[in-house]
């Protein structure tokens, strides 16, 4: 069953936070945005445009910083690396060269002042409108055997509307690195949300269920992101916004995602997605799994 089917409005536009400043990543972060990051050959953030429209997303908002607009540039036509391509008959760099800004209709919006990832988000608002909209974070991968996203557009349909969170499962010990999610089971991967608790100590932890990778949103969320004070830190909080959605009743859902989950925006999480994704290639992976057996390593099977 699709949105279109039982009278939802189907999800056609994405919003992708990028107005972090990268500081686990300096000194590179300093004039490279970490979102540009590549994994092997492809940046961060365009595996993120690229779930969104393996998932049906035709329209792309991506909010920055001032000094981070290299992510527009990245998007847009480059006509002189593109002719000289064309001189030298160098058609398989040339598609290489338009794949970004083929995926999607790509705009980007300036957040002037951090004030938070739900402030962020509210400055899609001009451009999104009365939609629903997918957001996903512009350091966040999920690699699997489909789009992550996917799974939180079916859920939407599925459950019958409403806003969706993704999850995964994390030790109770590193709970307090996440926004966890406190809710009542509807089946095996699915719950409906009363709360998400922000960065809560172990022993406070409502679940085992951290929200991860992205949401689904329903446009209500821009009046509450409007309406919400600042919380920690003095920011307006995503988090805050979706369990206050929760708390009026209207109907919020926690997905646990299906595939590898790699927070990209952390060093060790970034290393982890670039070696899993060479091995997955079929160009690079062969000779990546021998270098490391040279090393002494027993890398995982084949997949």
């Amino acid at each position: 069953m699709t949105g279109a089917q039982d009278g939802l409005k189907p999800v056609r536009y994405g919003v992708i936070p990028a107005g972090g400043l990268g500081t686990r990543f300096l000194p590179i972060s300093r004039t490279v945005p970490k979102e540009l990051l590549p994994i092997i050959d492809t940046p961060i953030i365009e595996m993120i445009v690229s779930e969104m429209a393996a998932s049906g997303i035709a329209r792309v908002v991506v909010v920055i910083a001032p000094g981070k607009e290299a992510l527009d540039a990245y998007f847009r036509r480059n006509e002189r690396l593109e002719r000289r391509l064309a001189v030298e008959f160098r058609q398989k760099e040339i598609e290489l060269l338009k794949r970004p800004e083929k995926l999607a209709a790509v705009r980007t919006v300036v957040q002037e002042e951090a004030k938070g990832n739900g402030h962020a988000v509210l400055q899609a608002r001009p451009l999104v409108g009365d939609e629903p909209f997918a957001m996903l974070w512009g350091d966040d991968i999920v690699l699997g055997a489909g789009p992550a996203l996917a799974q939180l557009i079916e859920a939407r349909d599925r459950l019958g509307g409403g806003s969706v969170v993704g999850c995964v499962r994390v030790p109770k010990a590193q709970a307090s690195a996440y926004g966890v999610v406190a809710g009542t089971p509807v089946d095996e991967r699915t719950l409906r949300v009363l709360a998400i608790v922000e960065k809560p100590k172990p022993e406070d932890a409502p679940s085992d269920l951290a929200a991860v990778h992205g949401y689904v949103l329903e446009p209500e969320i821009f009046d509450v992101l409007a309406e919400l004070k600042p919380g920690r830190g003095g920011e307006i909080w995503l988090t805050d916004a979706v369990s206050e959605l929760a708390r009026s009743g209207s109907p919020v859902w926690a997905v646990e995602l299906e595939g590898l989950r790699y927070d990209a925006g952390d060093k060790l999480g970034y290393v982890k997605a670039f070696i899993d994704a060479a091995l997955g290639r079929a160009d690079i992976g062969p000779a990546m799994r021998a270098h490391l057996k040279e090393l002494g390593w027993r890398p995982p099977p084949e997949r």
